[in-house]
């Protein structure tokens, strides 16, 4: 795959730009071919990332990626993603043939309800287009492990670029979803000509949308990737779609077998099945947390309390070793051993309990603490001043902030 430096890398950005400001795709064809004669996805995506970094809107880039891609689609196409299976690629371009064939599926219906004049000419295709938004709805999982599985690896490599597009595009995406399935809900309770107005335009921008992304995706995000990520982090990113789950019509013959994250250990550092910190780190994070937590042992025994700066109940180092019944009430002390009872056999997930304390509304939980194998190591308690959470209602994102 050819490599970009100096001169050419700013051609083709120069050459992106012009297609910014209203270039004609057909004429630029042949300047393309010329410059480079044969353009690497990656230099692709390198391109596009440093326009971002000098100013132009992602959301631009987008739309372009668009039109250079048709002018760049032979060259593109001469690397395709390879691996089998078990393989991250593998599987999302699995995934991939599956909602391309529901894409294609809409498009049919899109044109049923097109000629369609009232309700009884679409009885059954609504019934089709509520399974295909079902299919759109899982297809939301494939999405999910993309943004926190790939593209997390390809931005500790530098790619920053192409991801920010992906996921921009999986957001549009998931718009679409919401509103196209809010409308199909309201059928027979609005007049056709207006059924056919609200939900049409989010049906089209699926039809059209999803398979064009995947071409991004499939031409220069998944080459990319493989060109970039090693294969121990290929073993990483498959261990965490594992953990994530697949989606219900992702082949199993595709996934392979499971892969174990093993999370990279600095010096000093504690390994975790999800990661690592420092002892000190650790601390701060338990103490950090909204709630008050205490473990007791699966010999019943205090084994360590968490010590947030506003604490529900008065904690102090004296409890550790202490039995956990000597910790409570006589009169409660045999609802406690009958909860440890259940949670040592197996029958219990949680015990839990509220109560008012100084005018405040405190939600006290018991959970059972089992290693993989599912044998008990202890109960975790955790305490919460619910009281302000109980007066939220609405909602409010993270861009209200």
């Amino acid at each position: 795959m050819s490599e970009l430096f100096g001169n050419q890398k700013e051609m083709l950005k120069q050459l992106i730009k012009a297609l910014h400001l209203g270039a004609d795709p057909e004429m630029l064809k042949s300047r393309f071919r010329t410059l480079l004669g044969e353009i690497g996805p990656a230099d692709i995506a390198r391109a596009e990332q440093e326009l971002i970094a000098e100013g132009m809107p992602a959301d631009e880039i987008r739309r372009l990626c668009d039109v250079h891609l048709a002018v760049l689609r032979e060259a593109v196409e001469k690397e395709k993603p390879g691996e089998g299976p078990g393989h991250p690629i593998y599987i999302l371009l699995k995934e991939h043939e599956y909602v391309k064939g529901a894409a294609r599926d809409l498009a049919e219906v899109i044109a049923l309800l097109e000629r369609a004049s009232d309700w009884g000419d679409v009885e059954g295709d609504l019934e089709r287009l509520d399974a295909l938004l079902a299919d759109f709805r899982e297809y939301n999982k494939h999405k999910v492990r993309e943004e926190n599985c790939l593209f997390p690896v390809l931005e500790k490599h530098g790619v920053t670029g192409p991801p920010s597009i992906m996921w921009m595009e999986h957001d549009q995406q998931r718009a679409a979803v919401k509103a196209a399935t809010d409308a199909l809900a309201q059928r027979g309770a609005v007049a056709f000509a207006e059924f056919k107005a609200a939900i049409l335009p989010h049906l089209k921008a699926l039809a059209e949308g999803v398979p064009s992304h995947f071409y991004k995706e499939e031409n220069i995000l998944f080459p990319t990737a493989l060109r970039v990520i090693s294969e121990d982090e290929f073993k990483a990113i498959k261990a965490s779609m594992d953990d994530l789950g697949y989606c219900s019509f992702t082949p199993p013959d595709a996934i392979g077998a499971r892969e174990e994250f093993q999370a990279q250990v600095g010096e000093g550092e504690i390994r975790l099945p999800s990661g690592a910190m420092t002892p000190v780190e650790l601390e701060a994070v338990l103490n950090t947390l909204p709630v008050d937590i205490t473990f007791v042992g699966a010999d019943d025994t205090v084994r360590y309390f968490s010590m947030g700066k506003e604490r529900i109940f008065p904690r102090t180092p004296s409890i550790i070793g202490r039995s956990v019944q000597l910790c409570h009430p006589q009169k409660s002390v045999h609802v406690v051993n009958r909860i440890l009872e259940e949670f040592k056999a197996g029958r219990r997930d949680v015990a839990e309990f509220w109560i008012q304390m100084n005018g405040r509304l405190i939600h006290i939980r018991y959970f059972p603490v089992r290693d993989r194998e599912g044998r008990y190591l202890g109960t975790l308690e955790v305490t919460q001043d619910i009281t302000d959470i109980q007066k939220i209602t609405g909602q409010k994102r993270l861009l209200d902030e």
